[in-house]
């Protein structure tokens, strides 16, 4: 299964340096043996998706509204994403959960609308440090997958120990092979056969220096990269690493 390395651009990015790493990623992304996307505030969707249209780096929102319209001032809908040249959306990203106080059964309709606007969703879980550190991690992202999946789930789950987005401090690799093999049984159980084809990508701290690493892992299809992918070469370094994972060892 190929890699997927997506960048969140979270609330950065006005138009000159949106468009400056799209460039980047149009010019350098091609040919690469990983799949590429990138999810920029949704004010920049359309902006991105125009530079990027035809290239090998896909397009994703952040989040989106479970309604396909109404009286919701402030939010967007899953069809109007796609309208704007969208075709993935994270969902349930720590800091959703966290900030906005989204439960599993919010991130669940989410879903549902998404796949329902022809989006492929992200659906993102995670233990906070505490609950790492009371040994509650699996339970709470067990939870997580069963309450916010849909049994008929298609797309994408990211693995993010909330503890390590943007503090620069990565789980062991043992600790995320672990985390990514707890992932995939509990795919199994609650989606049956179809669990086993779901991609889970690792998310908290991916930068160049560790992510060929952690991209070598069992059951780590991926990475959801935050401020590193707001850095055109070390986003592009994050990539080859997925290519270096992909590629057969030389011959001796």
């Amino acid at each position: 299964m190929r890699k997927l390395i997506a960048g969140n651009w979270k609330m950065n990015g006005l138009t000159e340096l949106s468009a400056s790493l799209a460039g980047s990623l149009r010019r350098g992304a091609d040919g690469l043996d990983c799949d590429m996307l990138v999810c920029p505030p949704a004010t920049m969707i359309s902006t991105v998706a125009h530079i990027l249209v035809g290239s090998a780096t896909m397009v994703g929102g952040q989040d989106c509204h479970a309604k396909v319209s109404g009286a919701h001032t402030g939010d967007l809908s899953a069809a109007m994403l796609r309208d704007a040249g969208a075709s993935w959306v994270i969902l349930g990203h720590s800091e959703r959960r966290g900030d906005h106080g989204e439960t599993d059964a919010e991130v669940k309709a989410k879903t549902e609308a998404a796949v329902k606007a022809d989006l492929t969703p992200i659906v993102c879980v995670g233990e906070t440090e505490a609950q790492r550190v009371a040994g509650e991690q699996n339970a709470v992202v067990g939870s997580q997958l069963v309450h916010s999946l849909p049994k008929e789930f298609q797309g994408v789950v990211a693995y993010e120990p909330v503890w390590a987005i943007g503090t620069g401090r990565t789980p062991s690799t043992d600790d995320v092979a672990a985390m990514h093999g707890f992932i995939r049984a509990t795919l199994i159980s609650h989606l049956g056969a179809a669990g086993q084809g779901v991609r889970i990508l690792y998310g908290g701290s991916v930068k160049p220096s560790n992510a060929k690493e952690l991209l070598h892992l069992p059951e780590v299809g991926g990475a959801l990269i935050g401020g590193a992918s707001l850095v055109d070469a070390d986003f592009l370094a994050i990539a080859h690493a997925a290519q270096m994972v992909a590629e057969p060892p030389a011959a001796s």
